[in-house]
């Protein structure tokens, strides 16, 4: 049965590294803690910016994602999803139960995590290529110069090449072994491949239509695709392959049926596509240039992710040889002004350092221009912006073409772009100055839309609250403020102190520490107890006023597997204050090397003004701590 937890699950299993890199799966009252193969498969950042996720912990040869209070059900999906059973993963199962999602929420996953391990270096080629055509438009390097062909290798060799290097990135999504998605991504850019002509014309006598650019360099989607097939095919057919030959008949027959008929199935779709698509907007131009314009606009960058914007460019470099002007991609040049506005946004407005980060660096390749690294590292992942930069871009296409801007040059892109509406032969500027003002208005609408309507929550899947378990309390609908009792009689002190790091940043919540001077944990409210850790070793409660509290006892004791505990109460029991709850042996703990520090935590502390206490001796039925 689906989890509502499933999709958080997914999350967690594809940024350890995969199922494969799972050793072992157990989980404390708080966290789930994996044994790696290879903790440097794990996409940590991801997951600590994954909602549901608080943060993660490697310590100990324990790599440790903490969930909060409901771990456990957080495991149970895990553990279902993955096909975990106990302490280590089955080789081979199902998929598990797929979580609902919407086509478009599904390809925008799938693109983003192609693209994710690549943000970086995109974002840096794309830099390059913008400083190069700066240089270039203010005189200081000639295009044709020795020094501009190297660095433009450089910059240019990541688009190119990107069908190899989403070859790599989309085989660890998909769980096939990377070199093969890398060979399946080069054989679409052998030179023969790209040169075209009778070579590759037909395979078995069966014609090859290749995309409208006439090669799949700099292109996504098809190589995306391809690896998402060769995935499933290998799958289902290895387990029939004998172990003597798996090394190279499993490759074999992978790389050759997938790139066969990646070039018969995708390759043809594309041009069919193409092909369309240019009908369509040709019947569009005929109607009304404003619309053509807004059509060209608000899909322009749909379909530069798809390598459709290759059967507009034919149109375009026809008209200005037949007529020395042309009109049909006036509409798209707003795109990569509102992409700037989005970011700018974005970057102002987010208080994610990472997502900062990745504004920064995608901003002056966006202005120059090169948008790949905007759309794949941040509006696209976020969605919203994303279409709202679409929408911009349409309405200034519209606008474009209502004040009579026409290109009668090939130019650069972006800020490089604007000598291409220069009429010479009129000595004409009107069409540069348009194109200006509607820029700007891209910049400015998009800024504003995007600053308005943006979260940091866009785009994540949001984990449900916790809900009490069967037989237990409905939760309160809204927190009050309230008093806690000392669990535990000792000395308190600050959390600050404690030796773990996810209770003393305060990661699960604020709250205190207190060093025991006797085993016994007592209720410190009224309230039902929502989980009870297996190990004995933690308790989460709600008060009746909607007080989240842990009481974690010790550090590391999980590993006791419930020896030194004595459980007096269990998971769904409704306790009043003072009632107690569970006992532990401090000497046997302790001679086990573990300290018995106990953490008392208010895991939904933000929903309170202000927590008072005072760190001092306490005796347990103290007040403790005070909610407003």
């Amino acid at each position: 049965m689906a989890s509502k937890y499933d999709g958080l699950a997914r999350i967690i299993i594809q940024n350890v590294g995969g199922k494969s890199n799972i050793i072992s799966l157990t989980h404390c009252i708080t966290r789930l803690r994996f044994k790696l193969k290879d903790e440097s498969k794990a996409e940590t950042e991801v997951l600590k910016d994954t909602d549901g996720v608080v943060t993660v912990i490697q310590s100990g040869g324990q790599y440790m994602v903490v969930i909060g209070n409901h771990v456990p059900d957080v495991y149970a999906a895990v553990c279902e999803v993955g096909h975990i059973q106990g302490e280590a993963p089955q080789e081979d199962g199902g998929d598990g139960p797929k979580e609902k999602q919407n086509l478009f929420g599904a390809f925008v996953g799938i693109v983003t995590a192609t693209f994710v391990p690549c943000l970086g270096v995109l974002a840096a080629t794309g830099i390059l290529k913008g400083i190069l055509a700066l240089l270039v438009a203010v005189g200081v390097l000639a295009s044709t110069s020795p020094t501009y062909t190297i660095l433009y290798a450089l910059g240019d060799s990541f688009f190119y090449f990107m069908p190899i290097f989403l070859g790599y990135t989309a085989a660890k999504k998909f769980g096939l072994p990377e070199i093969e998605g890398m060979v399946i991504g080069a054989g679409l850019l052998y030179p023969t491949m790209t040169a075209g002509g009778e070579a590759i014309a037909s395979i078995f006598g069966i014609p090859v239509m290749m995309p409208a650019s006439g090669n799949y360099a700099s292109s996504a989607i098809p190589i995306i695709c391809a690896v998402a097939f060769a995935a499933f095919l290998e799958k289902r057919f290895k387990k029939y392959i004998p172990d003597t030959a798996k090394l190279f008949v499993v490759p074999l027959i992978t790389i050759t049926v997938t790139y066969i008929l990646t070039l018969l199935v995708i390759g043809p779709i594309a041009s069919w596509l193409s092909s369309g698509l240019t009908f369509v907007f040709n019947k569009v131009a005929e109607f009304s240039g404003i619309l053509l314009g807004a059509a060209v606009g608000g899909l322009w960058q749909v379909l530069v992710m798809f390598g459709l914007h290759w059967s507009l460019v034919p149109m375009a470099i026809n008209d200005r040889a037949m007529q020395g002007f042309s009109t049909t991609l006036v509409g798209m040049f707003g795109t990569t002004f509102s992409q700037v506005g989005a970011l700018a946004a974005i970057w102002i407005k987010s208080k994610n350092a990472k997502t900062k980060q990745l504004c920064a660096g995608a901003l002056p390749s966006a202005v120059a221009g090169i948008t790949e690294p905007a759309i794949y590292g941040v509006t696209l992942p976020k969605k919203k912006p994303f279409i709202i930069s679409c929408i911009v871009s349409a309405i200034c296409g519209a606008g474009l073409m209502a004040c009579g801007v026409t290109s009668y040059e090939s130019a650069g892109t972006g800020v490089f772009g604007y000598t291409a509406y220069v009429n010479t032969k009129a000595n004409d500027i009107s069409g540069m100055i348009w194109a200006i003002v509607w820029s700007a208005v891209a910049v400015v609408l998009a800024f504003i839309l995007v600053y308005i309507t943006y979260s940091d929550e866009d785009g994540k899947k949001k984990a449900p609250k916790t809900e009490v378990p069967a037989g237990g309390a409905a939760a309160p609908t809204a927190v009050k403020g309230g008093t806690l009792l000392a669990p535990v009689s000792g000395e308190m002190k600050p959390i600050s102190e404690c030796p773990d790091p996810v209770f003393s940043g305060e990661a699960l919540g604020k709250g205190v520490m207190i060093e025991p001077v006797e085993g016994k944990i007592y209720a410190p409210c009224d309230g039902v107890i929502e989980n009870l850790a297996d190990t004995l070793h933690a308790i989460g409660m709600t008060s009746t006023s909607g007080i989240e509290i842990l009481i974690h006892v010790g550090m590391d004791t999980v590993g006791l597997n419930g020896k030194g505990f004595t459980a007096r109460c269990k998971t769904g029991d409704k306790v009043k204050a003072g009632q107690l709850l569970l006992e532990f042996d401090m000497d046997f703990i302790r001679s086990q090397g573990l300290p018995v520090s106990t953490p008392v935590v208010v895991t939904n502390s933000d929903d309170y003004t202000d927590m008072a206490f005072q760190p001092r001796t306490v005796q347990h039925g103290d007040e403790l701590i005070v909610l407003l």
